[in-house]
């Protein structure tokens, strides 16, 4: 009797935390603080890299949140020291922009640890037991897959069904396509869908060998193994496997020995009939400094973008997300995140993550009013860039002369280029006609307008195109 009761009673502290601020109380759930470090890890992952997030923000959560002091559960201790050292203070304002009462940051190891430092309390008494994720969310650490990527929770639109169709094509009938080379800008949910490839597989063939690898981890491997003097270790742990998933590769850029090991890989695997998926920001053949004899085994396979989900598919995907996390979304809301957050997935994601933040934490639905002065206040500003770098990049990437752009010539190598500086200069930087015109050769700003009119038209029939303008945009 007593340990059913010990039970319940575990299972209600399990609901609700008790959390005091200001001479107020505030009742905040379980799911509430899990819910305030999404919202905050959506913000911190716009202003570091890929590979700085998965390294050190990873693996982190909110532990408990008691009188305005948020506890941060993680890893290991070496994580902790570079969190407070590099990181603090990013962390902390992060979290009072989305909750106001909180007042401090610790770090935490352990359960343990998370004792001491909140012991001798009476409130915190009745605070819940912390408990670590369940296993089922855990990292598999023989195959480094994540188990919440799968193809269920997986959102398919019109930007992203080629590569969705194709990584299901590997799972029903492997090698069809070998290797698979997946890209698109930071976002757009490469890292998910090639981790459900691995999902399913190892779901369907427990047998199989899988493994998933961020290309820092492979060059950090290698090193090491060169260091250590391990070289044959190295060399037999990444040939063993039935599917090796490589994320973010252009990584490799400068990279001369690195590059080299991962060629002998790939040709060491290919040649046993293994399966090969590669991931990366740019079409291998856009990644600087990649040798070209990896170039060219990336592009024998299947190459496939991931372009910025449409209009449509951004409801789609707000609306599914909305569903996921159980939180209503009026029309009205969704239309307009639709319409101003127009980058990525994961930038969708974190700011429907702060108004769920702070439609609980008000324990109110929000005003169209609210919502819009939420992603003012936390939308990523653009980039500042003069037109005259716009159209340096454009003729880089066109292998044109700079100069000929501005020039009155109408030869075709030079017009198509042209009209897309005028195209990105519209859409992305928001300069008017007039001005395109006259920064691009003093050309009238009826051309400005014809030429993006074309662009726009011919990137709804010309998927070589949309592929080019979007590799030129991540250029930015």
């Amino acid at each position: 009797m007593l340990s059913t009761i010990n039970t319940h009673i575990t299972n209600i502290f399990k609901i609700y935390s008790q959390v005091s601020y200001n001479g107020n109380t505030s009742i905040i759930t379980l799911m509430d603080n899990k819910k305030l470090w999404d919202s905050a890890l959506a913000e911190i992952e716009l202003g570091v890299s890929g590979a700085t997030f998965n390294t050190w923000f990873k693996n982190t959560n909110i532990a408990n949140l008691q009188e305005g002091i948020v506890y941060l559960s993680v890893p290991n201790t070496f994580v902790k020291d570079w969190l407070v050292q590099k990181y603090h203070k990013t962390i902390l304002k992060t979290l009072r922009g989305l909750a106001d009462f909180v007042r401090a940051v610790e770090y935490v190891v352990s359960e343990k640890e998370l004792r001491k430092k909140t012991a001798g309390t009476e409130k915190f008494s009745l605070a819940p037991t912390i408990e670590l994720p369940l296993k089922e969310h855990y990292i598999n650490k023989e195959n480094n897959l994540n188990p919440r990527y799968t193809f269920d929770t997986f959102i398919v639109g019109s930007f992203n069904e080629l590569a969705h169709a194709a990584s299901q094509s590997i799972v029903k009938k492997p090698l069809s396509y070998n290797p698979l080379f997946i890209y698109g800008g930071s976002g757009h949910g490469k890292t998910h869908l090639i981790q459900a490839i691995g999902n399913q597989i190892k779901t369907n063939s427990s047998d199989k060998k899988v493994f998933y690898v961020t290309s820092e981890k492979f060059t950090t491997d290698y090193i090491n193994s060169v260091q250590n003097q391990k070289m044959n270790d190295f060399k037999e742990k990444y040939r063993k496997y039935d599917v090796l998933i490589m994320d973010d590769i252009q990584f490799f850029s400068n990279t001369e020995r690195t590059q080299d090991e991962l060629f002998h890989l790939f040709n060491s695997l290919y040649d046993s009939n293994r399966q090969i998926i590669f991931s990366s920001d740019k079409h291998p053949n856009y990644i600087p400094n990649l040798e070209d004899r990896l170039k060219s085994r990336c592009v024998s396979g299947m190459i496939i973008d991931i372009p910025t989900p449409d209009h449509e598919s951004r409801l789609s995907i707000l609306r599914a997300k909305a569903r996921f996390n159980n939180f209503f979304l009026a029309d009205e809301i969704v239309e307009y995140l639709a319409d101003s957050v127009a980058g990525s997935i994961r930038e969708l994601e974190g700011a429907l993550n702060v108004i769920i933040c702070q439609s609980q934490f008000k324990n109110k639905d929000l005003s169209l009013v609210e919502v819009k002065n939420l992603i003012k206040n936390t939308d990523k500003p653009k980039k500042s860039i003069a037109p005259k770098d716009v159209v340096k990049t454009i003729a880089n990437f066109y292998n044109i002369e700079e100069s000929s752009i501005y020039e009155k010539t109408r030869r075709k190598e030079i017009v198509r280029p042209r009209q897309i500086a005028m195209y990105v200069l519209r859409k992305d930087f928001n300069i008017s006609f007039p001005s395109i015109g006259e920064k691009l050769g003093g050309r009238d700003h009826t051309t400005v307008i014809h030429s993006c009119e074309k662009v726009e038209n011919d990137i709804k029939n010309d998927s070589v195109l949309a592929q080019e303008i979007s590799q030129i945009r991540a250029m930015f």
